[in-house]
């Protein structure tokens, strides 16, 4: 074989042997690069902004009518607000009025009120949070008898969830998708827990309890729902909670991993937390429907489980940061609309 023709032949052999060595990538073991671009996240989807200074004004809205607490002329008028503040966002309201039994004998007037934006989407999330205030300081050190005002513990779910409503409907390309959210009344009579109150979750979740019986469309369902309780307060720290770790998991990674990727892993701690009785436990077990709960608690702290004002006189507007608002808000939104995109992270 002549020198040319040798380095012909090694040539075609080369090529050969590439071209066997790219079927054998292609079919069998993948590229590095292939294997890079399967593990990358789904990229951020722009969302709309969620602006801390408006839910702050929905929040400080509530406060000023003082204690929201069933059967008082305070509480009633706070839920004729949020249904008109609903309405002029153009969400669909529908009011749940029910007579709720305390687990001390009382009768109280409660409604749940149930927002829906884009109510023909057949894909729905469900987010929620309760509006009432608890009707007795218990955890105060001096006022035990007084009525919380609630600025965290109620009001800044609300608050977010009402921006939430006020972004979604300015925008001008909406996200397709199905939102609903959910005001629960009647939360927080619950017992203190030295009381013997024979009733499911010691006495709490009233209002939940109530819809996820009696829904307000009997096929109402939802691809998964999130509950805000508590998210408000300075250097909050969310921790993922346990009966939502057990029964949607699914939701509190993709919540978890948002919240990290906007860069607020300091109020969405990647870590197993308690299990809390709240409202998304009836939403779970009897309406079917996989909802979480993002709550403010300090699982290592063994006085206080909960922020410091919790069920106390001091659960005051002074006590609650935008840049919390912020942090859940606009983390909610995110996913709101990474689903709209079929684009969960």
């Amino acid at each position: 074989m002549s020198l040319t023709s040798k380095k012909f032949y090694l040539k075609r052999l080369s090529i050969f042997i590439f071209a066997v060595a790219g079927l054998f990538s292609c079919g069998g073991e993948k590229t590095s690069s292939e294997q890079t671009a399967e593990q990358a996240p789904a990229a951020l989807v722009k969302s709309a902004d969620f602006n801390a200074d408006s839910a702050l004004h929905f929040v400080q809205k509530q406060v000023d009518f003082g204690p929201r607490v069933p059967n008082t002329a305070q509480h009633k008028a706070c839920g004729d607000y949020l249904v008109a503040t609903l309405k002029k966002y153009g969400w669909q309201v529908v009011e749940q009025p029910f007579i709720a039994t305390t687990y001390d004998g009382k009768k109280l007037n409660a409604r749940n009120i149930i927002g829906s934006f884009n109510p023909q989407a057949s894909k729905r999330i469900l987010l929620a949070s309760h509006w009432d205030s608890r009707p007795f300081s218990d955890q105060d050190s001096l006022i035990k008898d007084k009525p919380v005002l609630a600025a965290n513990d109620g009001a800044s779910g609300v608050g977010v969830l009402l921006e939430i409503a006020r972004v979604l409907s300015k925008e001008a390309a909406k996200p397709d998708i199905g939102v609903d959210v959910i005001f629960f009344d009647a939360e927080d009579w619950g017992s203190s827990g030295s009381e013997d109150t024979g009733m499911e979750y010691g006495g709490f979740c009233l209002g939940s309890q109530h819809w996820a019986t009696n829904k307000h469309n009997p096929n109402y369902t939802a691809y998964f729902g999130v509950l805000l309780d508590m998210v408000g307060a300075k250097n909050a720290t969310f921790f993922k909670e346990g009966h939502s770790m057990q029964l949607a998991n699914d939701t509190v990674r993709q919540v978890w991993v948002t919240a990290s990727r906007l860069g607020y892993s300091n109020y969405f701690i990647d870590e197993a937390g308690s299990a809390i009785v709240d409202d998304h436990v009836p939403v779970n077990k009897v309406a079917r429907i996989p909802m979480i709960d993002i709550i403010h608690t300090r699982p290592n702290n063994l006085s206080k489980t909960f922020f410091d004002q919790w069920h106390t006189a001091h659960d005051t507007m002074e006590n609650i940061d935008p840049k919390t608002l912020k942090a859940v808000g606009q983390t909610l939104v995110q996913v709101l609309y990474q689903e709209a995109q079929d684009q969960p992270l």
